[in-house]
C-alpha cells in the first residue's frame, strides 16, 4: 500500500520535481534533511532515477540551494515593494536598502531551513568579490548590489563609497540574521529582536553612505 505522503510521479520534469521535493526538505530540515532518497521517495521514484539528473546529493543540494536562494530574493523582493509613495529619489533609494536588509533578517527568522540552505553552497572561488553559485551572482547578493547602485544614480551613496559596500550591508546583517536565529538573540521576545535588527539595519546604512558631517562651530 503506497503511503499517503508519497506523490507517485507519472512524467514530466523529473529533475524540477526533485528539486521541489528538496525545497520542502530543506524548509523544514535545513540542508541537512536534503537527499536523494528522500526526495524519490517523496516523488515515487526509484533513487536510481536521480541519478539520470543528479550525479550526488550535492548536486541536489546545489539545486536547492538555488531555489532558496531564490525565494530569499523574492521574500526581499516583496518587502521593497511596499516602499512608500511619495519620497524624494534619495530618500526611496535609502528606504530600498532599509528594506532589503529588513526582508533578509525577516526571511531568516520565519524560513530557517530555506536560510541555512540557502548559502550552505557556493562557487568556491567567488568571482571578482562576489558571491556566485555556476558561476552566476547569487539572487539576493544580485539585488543587494543593484539596490546600492540605484543609490549612486539617486545621489544617495558617493561613487567613492560604491566599491565593495554590499560586504559591509552583508556582513551586518547576514552576521544578526545568523545570531537570530541560532544564537542568544534567538531567546528574546520578537519586538526586541526586531528592534535590534532595525538598529542593526540603521548602523549598516549609515556606515555604507557615511556619517553626517558636524555643524560648524560658532564661536
Amino acid at each position: 500500500m503506497t503511503s499517503p505522503a508519497v506523490r507517485t510521479y507519472h512524467h514530466g520534469d523529473l529533475r524540477r520535481a526533485l528539486i521541489d521535493e528538496g525545497l520542502q526538505l530543506a524548509r523544514t530540515g535545513g540542508p541537512g534533511a536534503v537527499t536523494l532518497r528522500e526526495a524519490t521517495r517523496a516523488v515515487g521514484v526509484s533513487p536510481n532515477a536521480a541519478y539520470r539528473h543528479f550525479a550526488d546529493r550535492d548536486a541536489l543540494v546545489h539545486a536547492v540551494a538555488h531555489g532558496a536562494q531564490r525565494a530569499l530574493a523574492d521574500a526581499i523582493l516583496a518587502h521593497v515593494a511596499e516602499t512608500p509613495a511619495g519620497l524624494s529619489p534619495r530618500d526611496a533609494a535609502i528606504e530600498r536598502l532599509r528594506r532589503v536588509g529588513a526582508g533578509y533578517i525577516a526571511f531568516a527568522r520565519t524560513e530557517r531551513g530555506w536560510f541555512e540552505t540557502a548559502f550552505f553552497t557556493h562557487d568556491a572561488q567567488p568571482s571578482e568579490g562576489i558571491v556566485t553559485l555556476d558561476d552566476e551572482i547569487v539572487a539576493p547578493f544580485r539585488l543587494l548590489m543593484d539596490t546600492l547602485d540605484a543609490m549612486v544614480d539617486a545621489g544617495a551613496l558617493a561613487p567613492d563609497r560604491r566599491p565593495f559596500a554590499e560586504w559591509a550591508c552583508w556582513s551586518a546583517v547576514h552576521g544578526f540574521a545568523d545570531i537570530a536565529v541560532h544564537g542568544p538573540v534567538r531567546w528574546q521576545p520578537p519586538e526586541v529582536v526586531d528592534a535590534l535588527a532595525a538598529g542593526v539595519v540603521e548602523s549598516a546604512i549609515t556606515g555604507v553612505i557615511g556619517a553626517p558631517a558636524p555643524p560648524p562651530r560658532t564661536s
